[in-house]
């Protein structure tokens, strides 16, 4: 997966959508905020995501018999794999100004309507579903579905909960 400094080298922006506060927030709610890069899934990340995670099944991790032996032809990425990659990809699509820290509060409705190949490009893209303001910040709902280069169904659909602080 390239770093936030190899995207800005090759001249890119890093994201698509920027607002200020919590007022700036709101007014994103029902908008599509853009899309990330194409990160490409290699083998060496679903490795190093195995040996992290502890979840070693060979059709993430024997390139060989998942190609004899899976329905998909070859290794996939761990369907998590493709979900921890949103704190690399979110940043390209919306920068938040206006507060002094951000979390991830959690995750709804994840699911990995496809497989992700080895090899495989994805992206993320993103909307604003909700943002409800709270004492000292504002939470905030996006629609997120990753994509697979030339797929027909995408990879991960999810609601992602963050917040932001004052």
């Amino acid at each position: 997966m390239e770093s936030a400094n190899q995207t800005e080298e090759r001249g890119e922006q890093m994201a698509q959508t920027t607002v200020d506060g919590v007022e700036g927030v709101q007014g994103l709610v029902g908008q599509h905020l853009g899309h990330s890069d194409w990160v490409t899934i290699t083998q060496e990340q679903v490795q190093q995501f195995a040996d992290a995670t502890g979840d070693q099944q060979w059709i993430h991790v024997d390139p060989e018999r998942a190609a004899k032996e899976s329905p998909f032809g070859g290794p996939i990425a761990h369907g998590y794999l493709t979900l921890s990659l949103l704190p690399s990809l979110i940043p390209q699509i919306v920068t938040i100004t206006g507060f002094s820290m951000g979390v991830n509060y959690g995750t709804e409705k994840v699911r990995f309507p496809s497989p992700v190949p080895v090899g495989a490009r994805v992206r993320a893209g993103a909307t604003m579903e909700s943002a409800t303001p709270f004492a000292g910040g504002i939470a905030m709902n996006l629609a997120v579905t990753m994509e697979i280069e030339g797929g027909t169904k995408p990879a991960m659909v999810a609601t992602v909960v963050y917040r932001r602080y004052v």
